[in-house]
């Protein structure tokens, strides 16, 4: 009975659960993704490069990132649900203050640091209790959590648009900043799962191999709440270090092309309200990727690590593409290869971090992933914003990402191969202990 309880449901109110998390998704990261309707408003405001003003987003992915193995912490030591809940108040106090527009420094500080590390509460346990919640069902459940992003990018194009042009660029920051208040209603509908994997973990570090219940409380006594939620080890282990720099350089890319996918449209002479569309085009093709690429690693027919270097590898290539558009019908097909290749490899990333360390340490592995990949959020936009204005047009930022895109590819057909290889390894060593196995009992018989 104990065994039992310690399974994922797999179902149940496990779908209440993604659903919350659809929605945190998309008051989180889709805000996250839409913002480059704000870049050009905010550097004229203020009269600044491309570089200086994209140094917000850098701010808010990288705290976005730093903030996570916080938020892993804090999900063990008091429950998802609270640090949801944290994670709403924060941001909605990001854009809020915002709305006040003091200075560029005061927009780092506010629409940057403070929306970032609400992002980081938000998202984290958001992503983290789903895969708690299923086992079997777990690519199709943090493929739809994950829609979230797009479905609500979807809208959020043309109706931030439209906010600005009524209100303002502060008067829209001071909305969104209320509309993002409901991530603490998901966090409420969060309910903490009593045997998740988590506490199975727990109780594996605990339980002796004699069930002495005595040792096992002793143990719990001495073990601080980070010992047992934060493994630093894992930066030992060879796959999770190769998979932590494929996170690196895919995050100084993957948050380049919404960025300056809208500056580089008005620089085609594209109209603003055909601007927007794109932002709706992108999130639609995203949409349909996630979904279509969660339910084909459900079927377990390709290792999720493959399945993600060939998505990574289809970025690229029309990242490449994306800056020959020179007309808005072309622009908006080559944003839709990359919004659906996009959404593909979103919807089995996360599958394959819990591949590669195994549920025990996730939440550990989540957090410190996310702390290692903040590098490369926080150093892309800037260095593609600096490309921009070295080379005069916005074009030279998507070829940066496809770059590091590119790079990224070895290091995932590294991890493969290691991973083969230690399967290979594994089988070789069981084989003779079953082919062993008949040779005593012979003997035996030969005895008698």
């Amino acid at each position: 009975m104990q065994a039992k309880d310690r399974n994922p449901p797999d179902g149940g109110y496990g779908w209440v659960v993604v659903v919350s998390a659809f929605v945190v998704m998309g008051l989180t990261a889709a805000v996250l993704k839409t913002f480059g309707l704000f870049f050009v408003e905010i550097q004229q405001h203020f009269d600044e490069l491309a570089s200086t003003t994209s140094w917000i987003t850098s701010v808010t992915i990288a705290i976005f990132h730093l903030g996570a193995p916080v938020a892993s912490s804090l999900c063990v030591r008091y429950t998802h649900r609270a640090v949801v809940i944290t994670g709403g108040l924060l941001a909605f106090s990001g854009m809020a203050l915002g709305f006040l527009g003091l200075n560029i420094v005061w927009m780092y500080a506010t629409t940057g640091f403070l929306q970032g590390l609400g992002i980081s509460f938000s998202w984290t346990p958001a992503i983290s209790i789903v895969s708690h919640y299923f086992s079997k069902k777990r690519a199709l459940a943090n493929a739809i959590a994950s829609a979230g992003e797009c479905a609500f990018a979807f809208t959020f194009g043309p109706f931030f648009q439209w906010l600005i042009s009524q209100y303002g660029w502060k008067g829209a920051l001071l909305i969104i900043g209320g509309i993002q208040l409901n991530i603490c209603v998901c966090g409420v509908l969060m309910r903490p799962l009593a045997n998740s994997c988590l506490l199975e973990a727990r109780r594996s570090e605990t339980e002796t191999p004699l069930g002495n219940s005595a040792s096992r409380t002793d143990m719990e006594e001495k073990s601080p709440i980070t010992q047992r939620t934060f493994n630093w080890m894992l930066m030992r282990r060879p796959e999770f270090v190769l998979y932590a720099i494929f996170g690196i350089l895919a995050a100084m890319s993957f948050f380049v092309p919404p960025l300056f996918l809208v500056p580089l449209s008005y620089s085609l002479g594209i109209d603003e309200s055909w601007t927007a569309s794109l932002l709706s085009i992108l999130a639609m093709v995203d949409f349909a990727g996630r979904l279509l690429c969660g339910w084909y690693a459900n079927l377990h027919m390709t290792k999720t690590v493959h399945l993600l270097t060939m998505t990574i590898t289809l970025i690229s290539t029309s990242l490449m593409l994306l800056p020959l558009a020179n007309s808005y019908l072309s622009l908006a097909i080559f944003t839709g290869f990359y919004g659906f290749f996009f959404g593909t490899t979103v919807a089995v990333h996360i599958t394959v971090l819990a591949d590669v360390v195994g549920m025990p340490d996730f939440d550990s592995a989540l957090g410190l992933f996310m702390l290692i990949r903040s590098t490369g959020g926080f150093v892309g936009p800037p260095l593609a914003g600096l490309i921009v204005d070295m080379a005069g047009d916005y074009r030279a930022s998507f070829y940066m990402a496809a770059a590091t895109l590119v790079l990224s590819t070895g290091f995932l057909v590294t991890l493969g191969q290691l991973q083969q290889r230690k399967e290979r390894g594994s089988r070789s060593k069981t084989k003779p202990e079953k082919s062993a196995l008949p040779y005593p009992s012979l003997h035996l018989l030969k005895l008698q």
